[in-house]
């Protein structure tokens, strides 16, 4: 094993452990942030109500440097929006270790390149991102196949004359995740004093679904000038299975230019890693060269995000 390969691998153990520790001073915060969100207050726990033991004065400096701000709010929504587990404070320390592993590793890679390390630190900053709208994107898409069983189990609930929360406490129970949850978590608002309506629109906030968005309007409207909510859902319940099943022939008839989409900016990167493991002198002159060689990777680079995006533009079809 070369040199730079061995301290490529210690950089990455050194990243786990780094993300390890992390996690080990997470503090148990689930009760705090759950009444937080129920109640919708953005205010911070404070760390006498939590175990000491648990409690990292890292990670108490940086909540409360975080509290109220702007960023801080919208990056908490987007982290309970994808599911993931961690607090604001620790995802962006986790950005930082990235940064700093991608420029040793960039520098460790070209080191007569500090351009390159630059790119590599700013790729670590991007990649918690890429995968905060992934997970968003997946959970979203599981979401939205489960609501036409959640209307039907609502419906049949309330046709045997449950009433709606009795309802969705038996979805909450049956479903599998992530629908169950965010059933859950409103049957758990609701007991906690909030109002249907407050509910529905912290559910709403969580998941940002067109469907479920006219499914909350739907009761809204009933809950305020009556009628037959049973009926009401079923007819909905109707529309959204017909929107699964066109956006499933889409997906079909469309695979092949999500193929091509992929192709389009993979093969680029494959070949040039390629080339980097086969001959590494012959690549390296563009990050060596100067301006000659950064130009052909900004064109490069350029043409690859136009042909992901306008391809992009052409499969998706809004139903």
């Amino acid at each position: 094993m070369t040199p730079t390969l061995a301290l490529a691998f210690g950089g990455v153990a050194l990243l786990v452990m780094l993300v390890g520790v992390v996690i080990s001073l997470r503090p148990n915060r689930e009760i705090e942030q759950r009444l937080e969100r129920f109640a919708r207050q953005e205010q911070a726990a404070r760390p006498a109500q939590l175990p000491a033991e648990r409690w990292s004065p890292v990670a108490d400096a940086l909540n409360k440097a975080l509290a109220r701000r702007k960023l801080a709010e919208d990056l908490g929504t987007q982290l309970a929006r994808a599911d993931i587990k961690m607090t604001v404070a620790e995802f962006l320390a986790l950005q930082v270790i990235l940064v700093i592993v991608g420029g040793v590793v960039g520098w460790l890679l070209a080191p007569d390149s500090p351009a390159f390390s630059v790119l590599t630190a700013v790729f670590g900053f991007f990649v918690p991102r890429f995968f905060i709208g992934f997970a968003q994107r997946r959970r979203l898409k599981a979401f939205n196949n489960q609501l036409g069983d959640f209307l039907n189990m609502m419906v049949n609930g309330l046709r045997a004359g449950y009433s709606p929360t009795q309802a969705m406490e038996a979805v909450a129970s049956e479903l599998p995740p992530p629908l169950s949850t965010e059933v859950a978590r409103v049957v758990q608002e609701m007991q906690l004093g909030l109002t249907m309506e407050q509910a529905l629109a912290n559910m709403l906030r969580r998941v940002r679904s067109d469907d479920l968005d006219l499914i909350v309007t739907a009761m809204n409207v009933q809950r305020e000038v009556g009628g037959p909510l049973a009926e009401i859902l079923d007819t909905i319940s109707y529309t959204i299975r017909e929107r699964v099943r066109i956006k499933g022939e889409l997906a079909v008839l469309t695979a092949q230019g999500r193929i091509s989409m992929y192709v389009i900016v993979l093969l680029p990167i494959g070949i040039v890693l390629f080339l980097y493991v086969v001959n590494r002198d012959y690549i390296s002159r563009l990050f060596t060269s100067g301006f000659c060689g950064w130009a052909m990777v900004v064109c490069s680079a350029l043409s690859i995000t136009a042909g992901y995006l306008i391809i992009r533009r052409i499969v998706n079809v809004e139903v």
